[in-house]
């Protein structure tokens, strides 16, 4: 819900700095690769009890998440690796801070990391839902819980020291999500495929029409055809002949032995 219009909120008004940092050669990868790592400082904070500067380091890891797609775009980078390596970034980065959400709640009770991890289960569910679908050939996006919702909701816990709910809140709104996606791509799923059209079948010679090579294929069509028919008719027409030269030759040879009278004209 909010990866889409947050996101283009942001990036609008990030894009200046994107310009200076394309300017400046800086690879979008790199920016990328910075985001995790400043998960993985953020999730050492949270670990430590350190929820002020964490709040610090969630917005540090999301606004790289941001310029990277900003400097690819305007560098023209941007690539299906590229975009695998954003991909795989961020679910390591979200499975690295509820890791240290939960560590931070094992001091608390031995249950309640399970909620953290549960957060993290359903958050990689929702994910593989959309990837897959979109390999599929279907649309999965949207939804109540996408990683903005997940990254601004654990701020707001951190800040107010009220992880516990906002982490029931996530792992309850996330179950939502996946449910909605899954019957979103089982619905796509169950129409029927469009029928492809025929191709045009070709009539004999007309299928050239307007063109030299098609005529002359043409042609060339009708006289094959055409060539068995004649020697048919010419085989025909020789044993006609010879049958009708035998009977003159026994009629001549009849009337010289005197078998047969001669004609005389009138």
């Amino acid at each position: 819900m909010l990866d889409g219009r947050l996101r283009t909120t942001v990036q609008r008004g990030l894009e200046p700095i994107g310009r200076g940092l394309h300017r400046a050669r800086v690879n979008p990868d790199a920016l990328t690769l910075l985001g995790l790592v400043f998960s993985v400082v953020t999730a050492f904070l949270i670990a430590h009890g350190r929820l002020g500067w964490a709040v610090v380091g969630i917005a540090c890891t999301g606004v790289p998440d941001i310029l990277d797609g900003t400097v690819a775009r305007h560098s023209g980078r941007s690539s299906p690796r590229g975009a695998f390596f954003d991909s795989v970034c961020d679910r390591v980065s979200d499975a690295v801070l509820l890791g240290g959400a939960a560590w931070y709640l094992a001091d608390e009770s031995s249950y309640l990391p399970i909620l953290a991890l549960a957060a993290v289960g359903l958050s990689m569910l929702i994910s593989y839902e959309r990837a897959k679908a979109e390999a599929l050939g279907y649309s999965a996006k949207g939804g109540l819980m996408e990683r903005a919702e997940r990254l601004v909701l654990l701020a707001v816990g951190l800040a107010f020291d009220v992880l516990v709910p906002v982490l029931w809140l996530m792992v309850v709104l996330s179950a939502i999500t996946a449910v909605h996606r899954f019957v979103m791509v089982w619905r796509q799923a169950a129409a029927p495929p469009p029928l492809a059209p025929r191709p045009p079948r070709a009539r004999g010679p007309r299928a050239g029409v307007g063109n030299g090579r098609g005529r002359e294929a043409g042609r060339a069509r009708h006289v094959r055809r055409a060539a068995p028919r004649d020697d048919e008719a010419s085989g025909r027409l020789a044993g006609w002949w010879a049958t009708q030269r035998d009977r003159n030759g026994e009629r001549r040879r009849d009337r010289a032995g005197g078998r047969l009278p001669r004609r005389t004209r009138p």
